[in-house]
């Protein structure tokens, strides 16, 4: 069996920096308030026009596709995770295909929100060590800032979230101690009301009921967030899922080199960061400079850690995620 290993990674986030004071001036909120509660000091928001879902996901792709080292005809499949897709169908990952002038190879996508670049990491690395595959590149990257409710009413969920993308290249790896080690996905979707856009979906608003009500009170096609009980389980599922990976690995937590968290939440990681004893050398957060962008929020602080040096040859990294779902995982990589 072979293991795939990341042989290039990249990011690409928009030019347009918007900080807690601009939005204090549409939405009845402070720098103070942003901060206390998430951590973030600003995020960066596409202008209409300049960027979408598929172009940053492309961006960030030739990036990684570079700096692996191999050609775009050397791609064997693409995963594209995603919870902001450009249009309801068909998805991102045939667009990036076409875009990127690659064969006619597979493009999958992968809805699993926060969690869905671990999620599109394990589907990758299965299809490399089965043999399926040589080359995949895998992409996240979102476009919250035009469907976020921008007013007073949305503020909680509003503040938090920004635009971009991140991408990485997996290759097979003859040496197996070398690569990813493992994977761990696990779903709870008794909560999945918790955090949710209802619509428009084929459920129970369809997009047809959205126009013929024309209600600017319908706030089903914003996020509905239950931030205390997505807080609550989102620190036990971090710290359940990262163990697991450990233990798989016969590691312990004075292995770990670098803790690369999905960006929700700045207080999440820093209770994770204290309840393992980690240093900050030991966790990598940049969510004070982009917002949580869902499933970009890992590969783009993945990319930073490594090209500032965080990460070097044989460090023991673990990526971990939890989100919309409920779902969460981690990815264990001898780097």
């Amino acid at each position: 069996m072979f293991h795939s290993k990341i042989t290039g990674l990249g990011y690409y986030v928009p030019e347009n920096v918007v900080t807690n004071d601009d939005l204090s001036k549409i939405i009845d909120t402070s720098d103070e308030w942003i901060q206390e509660r998430t951590g973030i000091k600003q995020r960066r928001h596409i202008i209409r026009g300049e960027d979408t879902t598929t172009s940053m996901g492309v961006k960030a792709a030739e990036i990684a596709i570079k700096r692996s080292g191999i050609a775009k005809e050397d791609i064997d499949f693409v995963i594209f995770a995603t919870l902001s897709p450009d249009y309801y169908f068909p998805g991102p990952g045939v667009l990036v295909q076409r875009d990127l002038g690659l064969r006619t190879v597979g493009a999958l996508d992968v809805r699993n929100q926060c969690s869905g670049f671990v999620y599109a990491i394990s589907v990758a690395d299965q299809y490399i060590k089965t043999g399926m595959y040589k080359n995949i590149l895998v992409i996240g990257s979102e476009v919250h800032s035009t469907g976020l409710d921008m007013t007073s009413r949305g503020r909680s969920v509003s503040v938090i979230f920004g635009d971009g993308a991140g991408a990485a290249v997996l290759s097979r790896e003859e040496d197996v101690t070398k690569g990813i080690l493992s994977t761990h996905l696990h779903s709870e979707g008794q909560h999945a009301e918790e955090l949710i856009v209802k619509a428009p979906g084929m459920g129970q608003r369809w997009v047809t009921d959205i126009i013929a009500d024309a209600d600017p009170d319908d706030e089903s096609y914003f996020p509905y967030m239950n931030g205390q009980f997505v807080f609550k389980n989102a620190v036990v599922r971090f710290s359940e899922v990262i163990n697991e990976g450990l233990e798989a690995n016969n590691l312990g937590v004075s292995d770990i080199d670098m803790l690369v968290p999905h960006q929700a939440n700045l207080r999440i990681s820093q209770f994770i960061q204290q309840k393992f004893k980690l240093t900050d050398d030991q966790v990598y957060n940049n969510i004070m400079d982009y917002g949580n962008t869902t499933a970009a929020s890992i590969p783009i602080a993945l990319t930073e850690a490594w090209e500032k040096g965080k990460i070097k040859e044989g460090d023991i990294v673990v990526l971990a995620a939890f989100g919309s779902g409920f779902t969460w995982g981690s990815v264990i990589i001898k780097w």
